[in-house]
């Protein structure tokens, strides 16, 4: 009788026997070995250099009050008028030195500038670790066309793993429903390998590091 068993069928079956054979894993100290050498340079310094190499914007800030210079030298560069903050923490440093927010979602499709804190800065690739735990919610990183970030040096950490463990340590059982890692301005090289900034997100990232 002539075997009609397919490939597909035949993959699957090695699968399926692969799955019910137990054997010891091979490399059982593989997570602890490190994958990147020990950072040489101070994390400010690495986050700083693979930040902007990725087209992020990023500017050190030694306290508050330079800081909020800062941004209103780049607000009055750009012409921005409609900044959203939403996160209790940012509204209260804003509402300290009088500077203009909207607090609401009241006509947030007009919305120039979205402002949010983060969970941590990864320095090893110069992303910003991003949760929905705080008001700011998953709207406000993503629908303006310039995102801002104020993050603190006690933040910043060397790699994903370490990110994650700052999140475990502060939320604990009650983890955020979403965590994402945004590396740079939102980007596409889809239609004829041209490379398009804001296709899914942000044209602009910025990122104000304060001591702390």
């Amino acid at each position: 009788m002539r075997d009609i068993t397919t490939s597909k069928e035949k993959l699957l079956k090695k699968i399926r026997q692969a799955l019910l054979e137990k054997r010891d894993n091979p490399y059982p100290n593989l997570e602890n070995l490190p994958l990147y050498p020990p950072a040489t340079e101070h994390l400010d310094v690495m986050f700083a250099e693979e930040f902007m190499a990725v087209q992020g914007q990023f500017a050190f800030c030694e306290d508050e009050v330079q800081f909020i210079e800062t941004l209103l030298e780049l607000a009055e560069q750009r012409n921005w008028h409609k900044i959203y903050c939403w996160e209790p923490a940012l509204q209260e440093i804003l509402a300290r030195y009088e500077y203009p927010y909207f607090e609401t979602d009241k006509d947030f499709e007009q919305a120039e500038v979205g402002f949010t804190l983060c969970e941590a800065l990864i320095a090893r690739n110069g992303s910003i670790m991003l949760s929905n735990a705080g008001a700011a919610g998953r709207r406000l990183s993503i629908y303006p066309g310039v995102h801002i970030v104020l993050a603190y040096t006690s933040q910043l950490v060397t790699d994903l793993k370490d990110g994650f463990a700052l999140i475990k340590k502060k939320y604990g059982a009650n983890i955020p429903s979403m965590i994402t890692n945004v590396t740079g301005p939102s980007r596409t090289a889809d239609i004829e390998k041209t490379l398009v900034l804001g296709a899914h997100g942000p044209k602009e990232l910025f990122v104000f590091l304060l001591e702390g």
